[in-house]
């Protein structure tokens, strides 16, 4: 088994070639339209590019292009991985979005992948995300979106696990004990030590690990299904009353809790517990109608609450190597909301004590 630290960050892209985009619009998409405008989109916190491609003279009104960091270099994962060696012909985007396609999740049709350039060309579902449907909503339109992308969530989960492919990259790479345990001394690096500007105390540092350790073990002990490692409200698109999937490319096999956790203690949007706790019997109802029963509600609720909080110290920590090594210190005002969803966990449950004890004088959010 091996871990695989995430790719190295490129220099920033040079625009498409508009010219290209214009002639591949024109013969190459299978449905007609013109080239009108190329237009920027907002990035993330990867080493690709979105653009807006409007058309004119037919049914579709706009594409969008997905332009790689360079042709072919999304083949190695942006997040770091763990499982046994598995060659990689294809680029993990087009393999997972096969797979998914296949089980019925709602994720954006290719038109057509231009390999040289490093260009994709894809379904547009539009600006809206579910983190925006949500700012201004009312509290029952945020239940029901919220609704929506749980049982998304229980449907793909159930389907992309059951109907396994051997040539789906998922299925080769694991969110086993050893990765869990590389996200958690990310964050030590990042989220502590780089953050303060300074070292841990070895009689804080070691009892930590030492419970980080226990946590990514009794995770690690869940039942292993599909996981898309970054589920949540930036990354479902509200597109009429359909909601699109986004960002699946590091998909793996991990914890059954893990998307729920990622989607209901999300870093821009923070929901009311009560409305968590009916969210997540929802989930495990949708589970049961898929025949993946969870009979102890009360295991899988604290295993949940100990997943949100290696995921979230864990985007602590991103959301600081996404500053100092990248450059883009966008993430860094959602760093207190992360870590508060960790501060209210290890006071909820008193086994966490120890952890709580020895972490929170390096975190001010958890004092």
């Amino acid at each position: 088994m091996t871990t695989v630290n995430p790719a190295t960050p490129k220099q920033p892209l040079a625009l498409p070639d508009r010219t290209l985009v214009a002639a591949t619009v024109e013969a190459r998409l299978p449905f007609k339209g013109q080239f009108k405008a190329l237009t920027p989109l907002a990035g993330d916190a990867s080493n690709r590019r979105y653009f807006r491609i409007e058309l004119t003279g037919g049914a579709a009104r706009s594409v969008i292009l997905m332009q790689l960091a360079e042709p072919e270099a999304f083949k190695q994962s942006e997040e770091a991985v763990s499982g046994a060696a598995h060659q990689v012909t294809e680029l993990p985007f087009l393999n997972i979005l096969s797979h998914l396609s296949k089980v019925g999740t709602s994720v954006p049709c290719l038109y057509h992948y231009d390999q040289s350039a490093g260009l994709l060309y894809l379904e547009d579902f539009g600006d809206l995300t579910l983190a925006e449907a949500c700012r201004e909503a009312s509290a029952a339109d945020v239940e029901a979106r919220y609704t929506q992308a749980v049982d998304a969530l229980a449907q793909m989960q159930s389907k992309a696990t059951s109907q396994a492919d051997p040539n789906c990259l998922a299925f080769h790479r694991s969110f086993d004990a050893p990765l869990l345990m590389w996200e958690f001394d990310h964050f030590l690096e990042y989220g502590i030590v780089a953050r303060q500007g300074k070292p841990m105390c070895a009689d804080d540092y070691l009892p930590i690990r030492g419970e980080f350790e226990k946590i990514a073990e009794l995770l690690a002990g869940q039942p292993r299904v599909f996981v898309h490692r970054d589920y949540h409200s930036r990354n479902l698109m509200v597109d009429d009353k359909r909601l699109g999937v986004i960002d699946f490319q590091d998909a793996l096999m991990g914890p059954a809790t893990y998307d729920l956790a990622s989607l209901l203690r999300d870093a821009y949007i923070e929901l009311d517990e009560a409305l968590i706790d009916r969210l997540i019997n929802r989930f495990l109802d949708g589970l049961a109608t898929h025949r993946q029963v969870w009979t102890d509600r009360e295991t899988f609720r604290r295993l949940f609450d100990l997943t949100s909080i290696q995921r979230n110290l864990k985007a602590a920590g991103r959301f600081v190597y996404i500053d100092r090594v990248k450059g883009n210190p966008k993430f860094l005002a959602d760093i207190p909301r992360v870590l508060g969803y960790v501060k209210r966990n290890l006071q909820k449950y008193p086994e966490l004590d120890q952890l709580r004890i020895h972490l929170t004088p390096y975190v001010p959010e958890l004092q």
